[in-house]
């Protein structure tokens, strides 16, 4: 049986945060080389709660970088959610461990169901690289 569509309704403000890749494609810096975006959002707000930059070829990341992300989230509410929702495959180990370590409940879903969560941002994103490039 096919499980429900998530969507914003269907939470409460900072009962569950989403991570996904914020990018479709790489950031590229002379100085540092190329990155990708990977974004804390608050499931029922849709607002980006923090951001890390990970190098292209990471597949997540670091426990660091992880736990910081996290830290980012908590400090809009001053409390961590009860889930985080993850694309299936993706953030298994150093964001898993680091949700885990706050006794937040890590949950793969399919990332066609985060959709409706992280659509705008990913436009918005790609608009606003786009406007900054030149390019329409």
């Amino acid at each position: 049986m096919k499980s429900p569509a998530m969507h914003p309704e269907h939470f409460r403000v900072n009962e569950a945060w989403i991570a996904f890749q914020l990018n479709g494609a790489p950031i590229h810096t002379e100085q540092d080389g190329s990155f990708d975006v990977i974004c804390l959002m608050d499931a029922a707000s849709c607002y980006i709660l923090g951001n890390v930059f990970i190098p292209v070829g990471a597949s997540e990341p670091s426990e660091v970088d992880a736990t910081r992300l996290l830290k980012e989230g908590w400090s809009h509410k001053k409390q961590y959610p009860t889930t985080l929702f993850v694309p299936r495959g993706q953030f298994t180990t150093g964001l898993t461990v680091a949700a885990e370590r706050h006794h937040i409940s890590v949950e793969a879903v399919p990332e066609s169901q985060l959709t409706v969560f992280v659509r705008d941002a990913r436009e918005g994103f790609q608009d606003h690289f786009q406007a900054q490039r030149g390019e329409a």
